[in-house]
């Protein structure tokens, strides 16, 4: 993503470099700052890039910070006392992590693919939660997109089919991590972010049922997939109705 952002009330020539070319600051809650307010932020922010696969913080971990994501996917799981895990949430770009005023965390974090994230230590970022009404406002309305997302999903895993199901995952995906196919047409392309088994674990399935619905998928010609990780939607509107069960 490059570029600045377009100049709208004469700030933006303060706007730090990495919040001018960055998607969270034009979508997620860095939105509602002035580039006085950003300057101060970012000066005790920094960048991570975090590898696929690798551990952003553990349940139970101390707050000590928070972060929004720039690019990529995360997952978000509990952990049961004899060891076995669950996912309970996929997070994308430009959506926050953490949970403001905790001592504790509550789920692992780990990144579903490649990720960078902007961290932000927990006694600054709540210091401008109390000062600043728009940002803590801004935080509120995500957090609370973010339950209704939650309570959607609820429905997918409690009522409807395993071809829904693996539909509904789909669609999240495009949505978030799809890019338009290079042969020019209106393919949704996308890497998938979960092996098999998360997929099945994130969906209340089987791993069988999951590579069967995906097979059917292919062969009703709704998608293509190259190497089971390289998924190209074909037909986005037919999807769509599949997973609404239409």
């Amino acid at each position: 993503m490059s570029g600045a952002l377009p100049q709208s009330d004469g700030e933006d020539a303060n706007i730090p470099a990495s919040c001018r070319v960055c998607g969270a600051r034009r979508f997620g809650i860095c939105k509602a700052l002035k580039s006085s307010e950003l300057l101060r932020l970012s000066a005790s922010t920094r960048r991570r890039k975090i590898e696929h696969g690798d551990t952003i913080s553990f349940e139970e971990d101390e707050v000590v910070e928070y972060a929004n994501i720039v690019e990529g996917a995360v997952k978000l799981t509990k952990i049961l006392k004899d060891g076995r895990q669950q996912i309970v949430g996929l997070q994308f770009a430009p959506e926050f992590i953490g949970k403001p005023f905790s001592e504790m965390t509550t789920v692992s974090v780990e990144a579903a693919t490649d990720v960078e994230i902007c961290v932000f230590p927990k006694a600054e970022f709540e210091r401008m939660l109390h000062q600043e009404p728009n940002f803590e406002h801004r935080l509120l309305e995500q957090t609370l997109t973010q339950l209704d997302d939650a309570r959607s999903w609820m429905v997918t895993l409690g009522r409807k089919t395993a071809q829904e199901k693996v539909a509904s995952f789909l669609v999240l995906l495009a949505n978030n991590l799809g890019r338009l196919n290079t042969s020019g047409s209106n393919m949704i392309s996308f890497t998938l972010p979960l092996k098999r088994a998360d997929i099945a674990d994130f969906l209340g399935l089987t791993i069988e049922t999951v590579s069967r619905q995906m097979t059917r998928l292919r062969k009703d010609k709704l998608i293509d997939i190259q190497r089971n990780l390289d998924v190209t939607i074909l037909d986005m509107r037919r999807l769509k109705d599949l997973a609404d069960g239409n």
